[in-house]
């Protein structure tokens, strides 16, 4: 009963505290300020999803066969090796990455493309990897004693139960990468970043606002998202969602 009372207080105290927010928010001008930004907002918003869909798709093109690849027993021994050489894409710093991809691959969407997918290559390979080396290995030796060919033991038995760790990986690389995404703005690549780095440069709080809140608004949205797919598609007996 008291941990009700102490929930309801809070949940009243914090739509006070929204809608003051409201009110002052009106009485200072910053909501027609924002408004002003709102084209902008929509087209760069644009931009962005864009940039997070090629190099977010392109990464899970390639991780999870690279994960699949690795976690097969004759990899054993190069396995933790490659690992560690994807991990020299979130090892360094996001910024250096694409530093470094604009010095080979020149200014625009290219660059910020190919260091975005670098940074998010190693969370999806890695949680491929460990998912389907965590499959329990009654079930594989179930597998086999029935009949089934390595492949079928991957496609029927293994990728089924390593589907909810894949997709945890999934939503940890795909917010990871929404939240980077406004580097690009750095090297020419457009997207929310414009508004945001802009916005420090002139010391406009509304302005920097305007790309920061939508940029949050979008990982947020982005990771509802994967999570609904994860739910529908991840096998009831392995989902602990749908317990």
């Amino acid at each position: 009963m008291p941990i009700q009372s102490l929930q309801g207080a809070l949940r009243i105290a914090l739509l006070v505290a929204v809608f003051f927010v409201g009110v002052w928010s009106q009485s200072s001008g910053v909501i027609e300020e924002f408004f002003f930004y709102l084209p902008d907002i929509q087209f760069l918003a644009v931009q962005h999803l864009w940039l997070t869909a090629t190099s977010g798709g392109l990464a899970i093109l390639v991780a999870i066969p690279l994960g699949v690849v690795l976690s097969r027993p004759s990899m054993a021994r190069v396995a933790e090796s490659a690992m560690q050489v994807l991990n020299v894409g979130t090892t360094i710093p996001t910024l250096a990455v694409l530093a470094l991809s604009m010095s080979f691959l020149g200014i625009g969407t290219v660059p910020a493309v190919f260091g975005l997918f670098v940074a998010t290559l190693l969370p999806i390979t890695r949680n491929t990897y460990a998912g389907l080396k965590g499959v329990s290995p009654a079930l594989m030796e179930a597998a086999a004693g029935i009949g089934m060919s390595p492949t079928q033991r991957l496609l029927r038995v293994e990728l089924p139960n390593a589907l909810y760790v894949i997709f945890a990986g999934i939503r940890t690389a795909l917010t990871l990468n929404v939240g980077t995404v406004p580097l690009a703005f750095l090297i020419g690549a457009g997207g929310l970043g414009e508004l945001i780095f802009t916005g420090i440069d002139l010391y406009d709080p509304v302005m920097m606002l305007s790309g920061a809140l939508p940029t949050a608004l979008l990982a947020i949205v982005v990771d509802a998202i994967v999570a609904t797919i994860a739910f529908l598609v991840v096998p009831r007996g392995v989902n602990p969602t749908r317990a």
